[in-house]
Formats: C-alpha cells, structure tokens, sequence
C-alpha cells in the first residue's frame, strides 16, 4: 500500500491515489478479443457470466462490458431490482476504544482521526422492513430521468454533457444530491410507488448486516471491491464483484461509486460533533456511503460516513430505497 505523508486534500488527485505521473495499465487494451466467444452470448447468459465468482475478474468486466452495448437485463428503469431487509434492532456505529486501531490500519494513505471520529459511538437503531436497489442508479437510468424531465441536472462526469453509451450500465456519477433527490420523486411519480434515499442507518444495516466491518467480513479484500488498490481506476459495470455483495445481496456497496443517503451529516446520539475539514470547507453536507475507484479501501469500510469534496477524485453517485408497508 502507498504511503502518503500529507494529508490528500493538499495532494494532486493522482498522487492522493498513490498513482505515479506514468500511464499505469489495469486492464488490457484488447480486453475482448481476449474473450471474444463471449460475442456470441445472450445477454442472460452474459449477466450470469458478470456476477458469478468463479469468473475471473478480467472476464466478468468483458461479460459486463458487453451487457452495456447489448442492453443489460438487470438494468429495468421503472421496476428496479430491489433487495428486501427486513426489520431489524440494529447496533451500528463505531465504539471509541476502536478509532485508533481503524487509523493505524489506514494511516498510511492519509486517514486521520477526525475522519473516523464521526463514526462514534456505536448506537442503536430501530430499522422498519424496506427495499434496496440491488446496484447503485446508472448512466442509462439517469438518461431516461433527464429525458423525462427535461432537467439541466448534467452530470459533470459525462464529458461535454454527451451521454456514454459505452458505460450504460456503469453507475451514474458526479451529481449532486438535489439530482438524487429528484430523481427520487421522478420515478415514484412515474411508477406510483415510494422511492427515496435511504437513511444513514438503512444504508449501513444493508451494507453490514449489523455484524461486519465491510460488506463481506471483518478484513478489507482488494478484489471484491472496485476501489483504488486493485481496480480499473474508473467506474465498472454494476454487480461484477459478487465477492464484495453485502450479507442481504446488494451489489456495489464497497466500492465503485460513493452514494448519497438521505441525511446530512450530524453527530449520532450521543456523540459529540466533529468539525473536520468537510465541515469547516463546506458547512452542513449530505452524508455519502462506501468507498469508489478513486479512494482506498478505508472508505469501503460500512461505517464510513463522508461527502462531497469539490474535487474529481471525489465519485459521487446513488441508489434508491422503497418505503414498504
């Protein structure tokens, strides 16, 4: 792992990623040809192809590279892919005796103890039965929203505001949380029922289950997450690291793109507030969840609470919850 003296907020963005000035390769330049029987798939079989784990990852991207420009069954605009979880007594949060133990393990690329205080101290929440889309919103879904709306809501990330086809199937990002927001009310109208962000607490209970430190277990794995260690530095298609899927199946909650919640950042009861530099540059903010492509695997872990930072290396992106009965 990169070791980084200075705190990455006065680094360049590469070099907050341990990357050098040189071109670094993650994938090969012919990534399909080097598959290239899977030309020949249905899209079923290439969704089977991009989420199973005993695919290697190499593969997995090209089965999903291919959903995108064929169109992807997983993707359905107006009737999601949602996940049930189901009511529970959580216990979530991080305890205080534990705050220097997660920045030692991470101090090496830059965390610091402010950023991790604001996970404290653990505290108990009551979470009613909702629904959680199983990937994080996408290009395509966010197309058909502008579409619909004819709002100037462009992501940055979408070069010249010019939709990327070739990324359909990638998760949105580099909006906003107003977009998020509308995004929310447009498909509940649409569809008649109840979408919305999901609170900081559903979000971490769907991540962890209430019991681990990252969506999978209690040690941080570079290849079942789509962050900065081991990934393609850039978004990846939805649901092709089903290693990192959460204990209730959700896909995408470690890595690839950080997600909005509903709530903005306070102290959790009976904590105290923590001005970091989020708060002293930027004021109230909306909380984000799990890690990306750009940033190492602290932020993968599921109590990290963070947000928007005015800056590229920042990927912010989300996925909706349904209110049930």
């Amino acid at each position: 792992m990169p070791m980084l003296a200075d705190n990455p907020n006065c680094l360049s963005d590469r070099e907050a990623m341990g990357l050098p000035e040189t071109f670094v390769a993650r994938l090969p330049a012919t990534l399909l040809a080097r598959h290239r029987e899977l030309l020949r798939a249905e899209p079923d079989e290439l969704a089977a192809f991009a989420g199973d784990p005993q695919q290697p990852f190499e593969r997995r991207y090209a089965a999903g590279t291919l959903l995108g420009l064929v169109g992807d069954p997983r993707i359905r605009p107006f009737d999601p892919y949602m996940v049930t979880i189901p009511a529970a007594h959580a216990t979530l949060g991080l305890s205080h005796d534990e705050v220097n133990r997660v920045v030692e393990q991470w101090g090496d690329v830059g965390v610091i103890e402010p950023w991790i205080a604001k996970e404290c101290p653990r505290y108990d929440a009551q979470i009613a039965r909702f629904a959680l889309m199983r990937y994080p919103v996408t290009n395509l879904e966010y197309r058909l929203f502008l579409e619909h709306t004819g709002l100037a809501l462009l992501p940055t990330s979408w070069t010249f505001g010019a939709y990327p086809a070739e990324r359909a199937n990638h998760p949105v990002w580099s909006v906003l949380p107003e977009a998020a927001d509308r995004y929310a009310q447009w498909l509940s109208a649409a569809t008649g029922r109840r979408f919305r962000l999901p609170l900081e607490a559903e979000w971490e209970y769907a991540a962890s289950g209430g019991a681990h430190e990252y969506p999978w277990g209690d040690a941080f794995d570079p290849r079942a997450a789509n962050t900065v260690e081991a990934g393609p530095l850039g978004t990846t298609p939805v649901g092709i690291f089903p290693d990192g899927r959460s204990p209730f199946g959700v896909d995408d909650m470690a890595g690839n793109v950080e997600e909005y919640v509903a709530d903005d950042y306070r102290p959790y009861p009976g904590g105290a507030p923590v001005d970091d530099d989020l708060v002293l540059s930027q004021g109230p903010y909306r909380v984000a969840r799990g890690g990306s492509f750009t940033r190492f695997g602290d932020l993968a872990r599921c109590a990290r609470r963070h947000g928007r930072y005015p800056r590229d290396i920042n990927v912010l992106g989300f996925r909706l919850a349904e209110s049930l009965q």
